[in-house]
């Protein structure tokens, strides 16, 4: 909905009066560099137009009511005792952001907060962490001008807030790209980030011709179900075999290709060889992807978007059929430079490089050759890169 159509569902849900402020932090796509972010590597992400929307107001007492415009539940949320809240079926990755924000000293007041979300949740687009980045920025925002701090939000620690809520309060054990990427994103630039030590630059992408495609396979799966902890114990399984021969490496993707060809075989377990081969490898092609977009090498960037996807697919085995189906039959059509599955995986979306002239070719024969193979329809966004966390003014 419209800003102005939220503030209006905002009142009457919780009524008229005081000051009612907007807040918004997109969502990501992962171009390329899947799965290398808990490893201390490069990933590529650009944040969204998609993403979540805050209408607020504060209260003067410690509680917080929190409503999504798609939900028919408003949760109540004492701010007195955050321990509590972990189970529930939404509003917990809001607890969580609150529990990290309090240990971390800022002053939380209450507030009435409607939420307005235009990702779809559990299409591996970071609808979680969009959620976390701009309730993080709320209640920080709110904090430092309560004790009368004028200086801006740090929006890097807006993302490590996210990320220490999902990993402590919800127990799933995520890098930090996704929060990185909802704080950090700017317009029509995508963010090469190393995770080991958060150093950025933000590449502007030339994307003239050019428009990116991003299906939802529309199979509902949620991290914390997902084999997500399984594979990155078998990556933290890896590192220790090779660091037995390589002492000076500090995570996995400080691994050349080279060294992990001369040394792969210290790694006995074929399955865990694999994924770390993957990871080695896709760290390399995150590497070659800044070349080749610095260079206006469309043509490379697409090649390596589909290398990315086949090493997910048959070493690191998080894709399935769903997101195979989509990747395959978008590779037919001419005019995509290339296809691959984006986000953790298990079910998610793809996303597409493709001449702009070919899109609506694109999603209409993909959508039909999708639908008719899987049982359920497929569905197509084209979404502009845009800025990252923000007050709405």
């Amino acid at each position: 909905m419209t800003n102005s159509e939220l503030i209006q569902a905002f009142t009457d849900l919780y009524g008229p009066g005081g000051e009612i402020r907007l807040f918004h932090s997109p969502g990501r796509v992962n171009l390329i560099g899947e799965h290398t972010d808990y490893n201390g590597g490069y990933v590529f992400p650009a944040a969204l137009s998609m993403g979540t929307t805050i209408a607020l107001r504060k209260r003067t007492d410690h509680v917080i009511r929190m409503k999504a415009t798609d939900l028919p539940d408003v949760v109540t949320i004492d701010l007195d005792d955050l321990s509590g809240y972990k189970d529930l079926f939404w509003g917990n990755y809001q607890a969580g952001v609150l529990d990290e924000l309090q240990q971390d000293g800022h002053t939380l007041v209450g507030c009435d907060m409607l939420y307005d979300d235009t990702l779809p949740h559990g299409g591996g687009l970071s609808s979680s962490a969009a959620i976390e980045v701009a309730t993080a920025l709320v209640f920080a925002t709110l904090s430092n001008e309560a004790k009368g701090i004028k200086e801006p939000v740090n929006m890097i620690d807006m993302a490590l807030i996210g990320q220490r809520a999902e990993n402590n309060y919800i127990g799933v054990n995520c890098g930090i790209m996704d929060q990185f990427a909802s704080a950090m994103g700017k317009e029509n630039h995508a963010i090469f980030l190393r995770c080991s030590d958060l150093s950025y630059d933000l590449i502007p992408l030339q994307m003239e011709g050019y428009s990116l495609i991003i299906a939802n396979t529309n199979k509902k799966r949620g991290l914390a179900d997902s084999k997500y902890n399984e594979r990155r114990a078998e990556c933290e399984e890896a590192f220790k075999n090779l660091q037995t021969v390589l002492p000076t490496i500090e995570n996995l993707t400080d691994v050349s290709i080279s060294d992990f060809e001369a040394h792969q075989n210290v790694i006995k377990n074929e399955t865990v060889r694999r994924r770390a081969k993957h990871v080695v490898t896709e760290n390399a092609r995150v590497l070659k992807s800044i070349e080749a977009l610095k260079a206006g090498d469309m043509t490379s960037f697409g090649e390596l978007m589909n290398a990315s996807h086949d090493s997910l697919r048959d070493d690191y085995e998080v894709t399935g059929i769903e997101l195979d189906t989509l990747v395959a039959e978008t590779r037919k059509i001419p005019g995509v430079l290339g296809s691959r599955m984006t986000g953790a995986g298990f079910g998610g979306c793809t996303v597409t490089l493709a001449k702009t002239e070919v899109c609506e070719a694109v999603i209409k024969s993909v959508g039909k050759a999708y639908e008719e193979k899987i049982g359920y329809p497929a569905s197509f966004y084209l979404s502009s890169i845009e800025d990252g966390g923000h007050e709405i003014r």
